[in-house]
Parts: structure tokens; C-alpha cells; sequence
């Protein structure tokens, strides 16, 4: 049987179980879109922008579990996909990216709305083609879903010229797939493993180093079974949080630029550090010649290449998480350390983690999540990126009831609420709350239309403190307190006035645009504005009574208010500012 190119593309969709599409048309698409108009058995979400439609596709896959599905039209729209794929290929999410394209009798010839996205996204995604030949289009997308879910997950983008999606050829759908050179392993060697635990049986000091690998792999459970067979103390990544619930007995805390106090010294005194699922990037280890330096590393990671690329491990075991976790267990024993174990909890009484207000009688960040965590038992929770990022990551409770979605690789603000929208498009049952900043939240605040069009409940704190408060936290601490280029309520009459000199804020300064609240308003959303801190319990409540579209609650705090502890960039963990310097 002979169809045309946008008819296998949707077949191939639902061979592959895909429900819902994230989709902008355009000139170079619009052949599939026609082709979609006649499968009501796929779920159109259309953003406002690609970029809030691929974070989109991150946040359903993240929650999910499931591969993620893009579709765009050439030139720009596939260009606007470019941030959320570097996002996804940072974070292991499955994406499959489908991209319009000039026709092939074009390509190189600068025609209208041509760029070469396999070339721009070569570097920064986990596979990409341009489909040059009709009979090869259903192989492709077949190895594009499977490159996209297996090993480290992450994001393929399949360009489709537009006479290859008009054309008529075989209708076929491989069920299998063979591609020469790519052959991920599913084993785990149990030498490895035995040696691993034979040097963790023989620590005095060890120390659990979980990341994002653990709960990309979905081993929440069974690392949790390991802790309490071996009673060994666990420090995370920002990704890694939630990898075993933060009233665990073991459980201490994030490492890293914004890590415990606790944890990064945990991590300097350790002997043996047990990493799993974590690619030891610059934020976790700081510097690098000084991470460690008494630890022998074991290092469990699925992807080869990230394991002695920056630390170098004396124990490499190149295995899935959960696969590897398994093999662990019935062989690990219980160990001594409850000397060590209560080092570390002095360590945290001494210099706990704390995030009071900077002013009398304002709203403090700890104060925020402590009433989030009494409102919110369970959800997803997904943040932007900045200063609530990292109070999120400190204070936020996880157990198995809850999960955590943020961009640590990339860092990529404008994240939290597209991706928001996609973990409540993919879970209809739980509650999703975004956490975000005034900041991030402005890049992509226009997909608030796309969750009101959609009757999503989605609950948007957003902790509003007039500034770009993760660098003007670095111009306060390390550059003489110069604050350029981060105030969002500077206008161009301020200048030549302003006497803004980091204390406080003059009075004579201009309103801050938007209002959060009447730009709710006028999306359809509802806005709840708390001023003070005995107002936020009541906020989440009233928020929770909202199921017909989403919520904003913009919590006003004060511009000096920081995070803590912290690291400098390039510095050693142990070398922490543990105080402000106002």
C-alpha cells in the first residue's frame, strides 16, 4: 500500500504510543497538521511559542516517563526549538523533534525559511538526520524513538524536507530496529560490583553521591531499600533530589555551589564516595583538583562517557541505575556508621540550612516552602531557574508521592511553567505547582494563555523580588556590590537619578511592571498577591480551590535576601560563605 509521507508519520505515532503532540504550524509542516486533523486519537497542544512548546514536551516526558513529541515548521520555528534541546540533552529527557524542511531540490540554496538545524543541533542533542529519500522515513523515525528512550535518554531531531512528507511510497513501519554502532548495554558486570561493595564494606567514611540518573531511571524505591540494608548517609545533586525522601533517617542534603554545609564537608572527609547517575559537573564538585581529595570514587553512570571525563574513579561501572541498584542489593551488608553518621548531623546542627527574610517582617523564603510542604504532600513540582530554584531544592520535602522537575544542566530560565503545562497535560490526576522567579518567569509567560485555553489547574508561585536575584546574589558577594543590568524595575527616567546602593530600595523607585496580578486577570487566570507571611497558608489553600484554570500567587519578598551557603565558582566546596555581607 503507498501513502504519502504525512500519513506514515502519523501512523508511525501511534505505533509508537504517542497520545499527545506538542505543535506549531507553518509553511513546512502544514502537510502534517492536515494529515493529523483526521486522527482524533492524538491530542493537538498548541503553545504560544516553540520554545514554550518544547519545554512543554520536557515536562510531559519527565513526569511521564513516556517520549516526548515535537513539531515544527523550518527556520525559525525549528531554531526556537534550540534552547529546549540543549535543555533535554543536559537532562536525559526523551524527545523526539520533528522539524519542516525546504524541499531537498532546495537545500543549500538559501531558500525562504531554510536552515540547517542538523548542523545548528549536531552538538547538542543525542541524535539528528535530515531525511533525504521517501522509502526511508518509517526506518528513521522508528530509530529516532528508540534512540530517544534507550540508554542515557535524550532528544533526536528528524528534518523532513517538504517533497518527502507530500510524497507518495510504502506504508511499512519496521517493528524492529538494527543500527550498526549503536548497540546499548543492558548488563551490568557483577565483577564491578563485588569490588565496588568489597571497598565500600572496608570504609570508615562513606558517602552515597546520588544525581538525576536515579530518578531518570525511575529507582527510587530500590535505592532506598539499598540505603537501609547498608546505613550509609546520602548526599544529592539538585537532580538527584527526591532520588529518597528528605526525612529519611540518611538522608543529608544537597552538595555543590548551593549545598549543605553538612554535605560538603561530608564530601571532603568522605573515604569512599559512592556516585550513581551524576556527571560530576562544575556545580557539584567545585573545584576539581580539591573534590574529595581522601575519597577512593566508585562511579556508576549509563553513559560511558561521563564516567573519569571530570573526576577520575578508581571503581567505573557503566550500567542503568536501576539495573545496577538491583545488583547491588542482594549482596550489600549492613555497615558501621553511625560514628560517622552523627559527625555529619553535628555538621548540620552547627551550620544548619536557613533562608530567613532580610527585613523585619518580611516574607522569608524557608517560611514559603515550609507552608508549601504543609499544603502540599504530594505532586509534581517544577521550577524556573534562579534563587527559588535553590530554596526549592533546600526546603522543598520529597517523599514517593512527590516528584521534582527542574533544568540543572542547562539552567534554562523560561523552563517551569511550559514544562508545567506538560506534566499536568501528562498526569490529569495530581496537582502541579511551578515555582518560579520574576525573572525566568517573564520568557515564557505568554504559555499562560496555552493553560488557560487547555482548563488546567496549574498552581504558578512566583517569588517576586524585583530583581535577577541569583546575579545580583554574585554582584553582592563578589563584585563590590556593582548591580548592573539586574534590576527589573529600572526605566530609562531613572537614569542619572537612581542612589540605589544595595540596601535598600528608594522610595522614588518606579512601580514593578507587570502586575502579576491583573496580567493573571487577563490571561483568565486567577491572582492572589501575599504580603506577609502569616497570608501564605491561606494563599495555597485558596489556590487548591481553583480546578478550571491556573493560579497565580505572587509572594513579595525582599531583594536581599540570598541563598546560603554558597561556593564560588572555581572554589574548593569547603571554602562556603555561610553568611550575608549586608
Amino acid at each position: 500500500m503507498q501513502i504519502t509521507g504525512s500519513q506514515l508519520i502519523i501512523n508511525s505515532l501511534i505505533e509508537e504510543g504517542v497520545d499527545k503532540i506538542f505543535a506549531y504550524p507553518g509553511g513546512y509542516d502544514k502537510d502534517i497538521f492536515d494529515a493529523l486533523y483526521h486522527e482524533k486519537d492524538i491530542e493537538l497542544i498548541l503553545p504560544r511559542h516553540e520554545q514554550g512548546l518544547i519545554h512543554a514536551a520536557e515536562g510531559y516526558a519527565r513526569s511521564t516517563g513516556k517520549v516526548g513529541v515535537c513539531l515544527v515548521t523550518s527556520g525559525p520555528g525549528a531554531t526556537n526549538l534550540v534552547t529546549g534541546i540543549a535543555d533535554a540533552n543536559y537532562n536525559g529527557i526523551p524527545l523526539v523533534c520533528f522539524t519542516g524542511q525546504v524541499a531537498t531540490s532546495v537545500i543549500g540554496n538559501d531558500a525562504f525559511q531554510e536552515v540547517d538545524i542538523v548542523g545548528i543541533t549536531r552538538t547538542i542533542s543525542k541524535y539528528s538526520t535530515t531525511i533525504r529519500k521517501r522509502d526511508d522515513l518509517g526506518r528513521a523515525i522508528k530509530e529516532a524513538f528508540y534512540i530517544a528512550r534507550t540508554a542515557k535518554p535524550g532528544p533526536v531531531i528528524v528534518d523532513l524536507p517538504s517533497n518527502i512528507v507530500s510524497e507518495i511510497g510504502p506504508s511499512e513501519y519496521p517493528e524492529t530496529v538494527n543500527i550498526r554502532g549503536y548497540k546499548p548495554s543492558t548488563g551490568v558486570h557483577i565483577g564491578q560490583i563485588k569490588k565496588a561493595l568489597e571497598m565500600l564494606k572496608n570504609a570508615k567514611k562513606p558517602l552515597f553521591l546520588i544525581g538525576g540518573g536515579v530518578n531518570i531511571s525511575h529507582a527510587n524505591e530500590e535505592f532506598e531499600k539499598l540505603v537501609n540494608i547498608t546505613k550509609v548517609p546520602v548526599i544529592t545533586t539538585i537532580m538527584g533530589k527526591g532520588a529518597i525522601p528528605t526525612k529519611h533517617p540518611f538522608f543529608i542534603g544537597n552538595v555543590g555551589m548551593h549545598g549543605s554545609y553538612a554535605s560538603n564537608k561530608a564530601v571532603n572527609e568522605c573515604d569512599v564516595l559512592f556516585s550513581i547517575g551524576t556527571r560530576f559537573n562544575d556545580r557539584v564538585t567545585g573545584r576539581i583538583s580539591e573534590f574529595a581529595p581522601n575519597a577512593k570514587i566508585i562511579h556508576i553512570d549509563i553513559d560511558s562517557a561521563s564516567i573519569s571525563r571530570n573526576i577520575v574513579v578508581n571503581i567505573p561501572i557503566v550500567a542503568d541505575a536501576k539495573a545496577a541498584i538491583n545488583e547491588l542489593i542482594p549482596l550489600a551488608q549492613e555497615l558501621d556508621t553511625k560514628k560517622w553518621v552523627n559527625q555529619i548531623k553535628a555538621w548540620n546542627k552547627e551550620y544548619p540550612v536557613t533562608a530567613p527574610s532580610s527585613v523585619e517582617g518580611g516574607i522569608s523564603p524557608q517560611a514559603i516552602f515550609e507552608n508549601l510542604n504543609k499544603a502540599f504532600t504530594e505532586g509534581i513540582f517544577l521550577t524556573d531557574v534562579g534563587q527559588h530554584q535553590m530554596w526549592t531544592t533546600q526546603f522543598l520535602e520529597m517523599n514517593k508521592n512527590k516528584q521534582l522537575i527542574t533544568s540543572g544542566g542547562l539552567g534554562t530560565m523560561g523552563f517551569g511553567l511550559p514544562a508545567a503545562i506538560g506534566a499536568q497535560l501528562g498526569n490529569p490526576d495530581k496537582r502541579v505547582v511551578c515555582i518560579a522567579g520574576d525573572g525566568g518567569v517573564q520568557m515564557t509567560i505568554q504559555e499562560l494563555a496555552t493553560a488557560v485555553q487547555l482548563e488546567l489547574p496549574i498552581i504558578l508561585v512566583i517569588i517576586n523580588n524585583g530583581f535577577l536575584g541569583m546575579v545580583r546574589q554574585m554582584q553582592q558577594f563578589f563584585h563590590d556590590k556593582n548591580y548592573y543590568g539586574t534590576c527589573l524595575r529600572k526605566r530609562k527616567s531613572c537614569e542619572g537619578k537612581c542612589n540605589f546602593d544595595g540596601s535598600n530600595i528608594p522610595e522614588c523607585c518606579p512601580p514593578y511592571t507587570p502586575d502579576f496580578i491583573r496580567l493573571a486577570e487577563s490571561y483568565g487566570a486567577y491572582g492572589i498577591r501575599v504580603t506577609a507571611e502569616d497570608k501564605l497558608g491561606d494563599a495555597f489553600e485558596e489556590a487548591k480551590k481553583n480546578t478550571d484554570a491556573p493560579t497565580i500567587i505572587e509572594i513579595l519578598i525582599d531583594f536581599k535576601d540570598v541563598v546560603l551557603p554558597m561556593v564560588q565558582s572555581g572554589k574548593a566546596l569547603d571554602n562556603m560563605l555561610l553568611e550575608t555581607n549586608y
